[in-house]
């Protein structure tokens, strides 16, 4: 398990939809950016707002990728979270 240092945050990215609103199955999906994700871990030093579990919409190039099995993580600072998905 990864614990984020100071005022960084680490975030899951949530996977694309591969069905579509009608239940058609894509087999290869268009993949876009996505830039939504879903709170893992929160360092000692961020704002007491952010809480596991939530979903927030992050800066596009902001963060270090780690992938640990078929899990996508993202390790960035507290300031380049951008919103809170309600």
């Amino acid at each position: 398990m990864l614990k984020p240092l100071h005022d960084y945050v680490i975030l899951k990215k949530e996977k694309a939809e591969t069905k579509t609103a009608s239940g058609i199955i894509l087999t290869n999906p268009k993949e876009e950016a996505s830039h939504q994700a879903t709170v893992v871990a929160v360092g000692p030093k961020c704002d007491e707002t952010l809480k596991e579990g939530m979903s927030v919409v992050f800066k596009e190039y902001s963060g270090t990728k780690f992938k640990d099995h078929d899990d996508e993580y993202i390790i960035l600072e507290e300031e380049n979270i951008l919103a809170i998905v309600e």
